[in-house]
C-alpha cells in the first residue's frame, strides 16, 4: 500500500502479517495514532473523514491475482503446466467473509495456502472444459491442451497454489501445485486497454458484498451493441423473474460489457461458418451442434477482467438454438433463439450452482462416468437410501403414480433428437428447427405417463 498522507498530529503504524486477506484474518495490523492538541485547528468533522479515509486506505481490498495454465491430457492421463502470474486492473471483487468454499461442489478445486504457516488462505471449487472432454471419444484418441485459470485475492507473501481433483470415490486428490511468489519479476502488472466500456446493468451495492454477475456479449457487430445491451437486459429480467433468483435480486449486481465483432453472428463450424470473434464462442463444442463454447481462455479472461465479476454469461449473438453453462468457469446462450429464456437460466443453474442435468435420453457431448455418488447437488445414485442429499425434503417412499413409460419415451425421444440434428446438418432455418421443437414439446406431455 502506499503510504497515505498524514495530517499534523495524525500517524499510520502498520505491520505486515503471515500473508492472509482482508476478512478472513487482518491484511495489515494497522493502528492510526492522533493528537488532540495538533489537531485543534482542524474541526471535529474534518478529523472524523480524515481518519476514516486513512481507514479505508490501509484496509484497501487487495488486487486480484490470476495464475493461468495449460492443461494437457486424454481420458487416462493429465498434466499441469504454468503459463503465466497476472495481476488484474481491478480489486478483488469477493466477499472477504467468505474466502473458504465448503460447499463440496466442482469436480476440480483448489487452494491458496500461506507458504509460512501453511494456513489455507483461499479455495473453491470448479469444473473445467478439460473436465468434460476428458469424458468424451475424442479423448481415448488423442491428447489436447486447453487453456484454463485460477482467480483469487493477491497475497502479500509467498503462497502456494494447490490443484485437487475427485478421485473414483469421489475424494479430492492432490493433482499439482506451484508456488506463488507475490514479488516475483514476472508477473505480469501491465495495463491493457479497455476493451469496451463497461454496463451497469444492475446495481446493488459493494462488489464485496454482493454476487457479481458479468454479462459479455460475443459476435455483435459495434453497430449492434445498442442491441447486445438490450439482450442482456431482457434475459436478466427473465433470470429475475424465477426463484430463487427473483427472491435474491438485491444480493447481486450486474455488468455488460460487449467488444465490438469484426462480423455478426459466431462460429457454427457444422454448417461451414468460421469467425474471428473477440471471445471466440462458437457452437458445435466436442460435436454437439447445440453446445456453445469458448475454448479462448486467454481472450475470455483478458476481456473479463475490466468488470468486477464471479460469475460470467456470455450471450451469443445468433439465432439457432445453442448455450452452455461449466460450474465456476461460465455460462452461454444464443441470445435470439427462441429458447433462450429458457437456456438462460437452465444453462446458469449448471454455471452458478453445480446443478448437473436431469434428462437421460438427449445427446449431451459428454459421457456418464462409473456409478458413484455424483458431485452434483441436485441427482444421486442412491448407492446409499440413508445419505440421499435431501434427505430432509423426503417423507415416507411412496410409489411414482403413475409410472413413467420409460421405453417409449425413449424411442420417441431418440428420433427428435435424430431428426434435430438432420435439421441442424441441413442448416434448415431457425424458425423451421424451433417450430419442430415446439410440437415436440405439446406431444412430449402424453408420453411421460400411461
Amino acid at each position: 500500500h502506499p503510504k497515505p498522507a498524514r495530517a499534523p498530529g495524525v500517524s499510520v503504524r502498520s505491520r505486515a502479517t503471515a500473508a492472509s486477506f482482508p476478512g478472513e484474518s487482518p491484511f495489515r495490523e494497522c493502528r492510526i495514532h492522533y493528537n488532540s492538541a495538533a489537531m485543534k485547528p482542524l474541526s471535529k468533522f474534518s478529523a472524523f473523514v480524515l481518519v476514516c479515509l486513512l481507514s479505508v486506505l490501509a484496509w484497501a481490498a487487495p488486487q486480484t491475482m490470476r495464475l493461468d495454465y495449460y492443461h494437457t491430457g486424454n481420458a487416462e492421463r493429465e498434466m499441469f503446466s504454468l503459463d503465466r502470474i497476472v495481476l488484474e486492473p481491478l480489486p478483488w471483487p469477493g466477499d472477504p467473509r467468505h474466502n473458504l468454499d465448503d460447499t463440496n461442489l466442482g469436480k476440480y478445486y483448489f487452494e491458496v495456502r500461506d507458504r509460512a504457516t501453511n494456513r489455507v488462505l483461499y479455495s473453491r471449487g470448479f469444473a473445467s472444459v478439460f473436465g468434460e472432454w476428458e469424458t468424451t471419444d475424442e479423448a481415448k484418441q488423442l491428447n489436447r491442451t486447453f487453456s484454463e485459470s485460477l482467480r483469487f485475492p493477491a497475497p502479500q507473501a509467498p503462497v502456494q497454489i494447490v490443484l485437487m481433483k475427485r478421485d473414483p470415490n469421489n475424494a479430492f486428490r492432490e493433482v499439482w501445485s506451484v508456488i506463488v511468489d507475490p514479488k516475483d519479476i514476472f508477473i505480469d502488472t501491465s495495463h491493457p486497454p479497455a476493451p469496451g466500456r463497461v454496463l451497469e446493468l444492475m446495481k446493488s451495492g459493494d462488489p464485496a458484498d454482493k454476487v457479481d454477475l458479468l454479462i459479455l456479449g460475443d459476435g455483435y457487430t459495434a453497430a449492434e451493441l445498442p442491441k447486445f445491451e438490450k439482450d442482456a437486459r431482457r434475459l436478466l429480467d427473465v433470470l429475475f423473474s424465477t426463484s430463487p433468483f427473483k427472491e435474491r435480486r438485491s444480493d447481486f449486481n450486474v455488468w455488460g460489457l460487449c467488444p465490438p465483432s469484426p462480423e455478426s453472428g459466431i462460429s457454427r463450424p457444422s454448417t461451414g461458418i468460421h469467425r474471428r470473434n473477440p471471445l471466440g464462442s462458437t457452437y458445435d463444442a466436442f460435436g454437439s451442434e447445440r453446445y456453445i463454447l469458448t475454448f479462448d481462455n486467454h481472450a475470455f479472461r483478458e476481456i473479463a477482467q475490466f468488470a468486477p465479476y464471479e460469475f460470467v454469461e456470455i450471450l451469443a449473438n445468433g439465432k439457432t438454438y445453442g448455450g452452455g453453462g461449466i460450474f465456476g468457469l461460465y455460462s452461454t446462450v444464443a441470445a435470439d433463439s427462441l429458447w433462450a429464456p429458457y437456456v438462460f437460466v437452465h444453462e446458469f443453474g449448471h454455471h452458478f450452482a453445480g446443478l448437473a442435468d436431469e434428462y437421460y435420453t438427449s445427446d449431451v457431448a459428454y459421457e456418464a462416468s462409473k456409478r458413484v455418488e455424483p458431485w452434483e447437488p441436485n441427482v444421486t445414485a442412491l448407492l446409499d437410501p440413508k445419505l440421499l442429499k435431501w434427505r430432509g425434503l423426503v417423507g415416507a417412499p411412496a410409489p411414482l403414480s403413475p409410472p413413467l413409460r420409460k421405453e417409449e419415451v425413449r424411442t420417441e425421444d431418440r428420433a427428435n433428437h435424430n431428426r434435430r440434428r438432420r435439421n441442424r446438418q441441413e442448416d434448415r432455418p431457425a424458425d423451421e428447427v424451433d417450430a419442430a421443437l415446439r410440437g415436440e414439446q405439446q406431444d412430449d406431455g402424453g408420453l411421460r405417463v400411461s
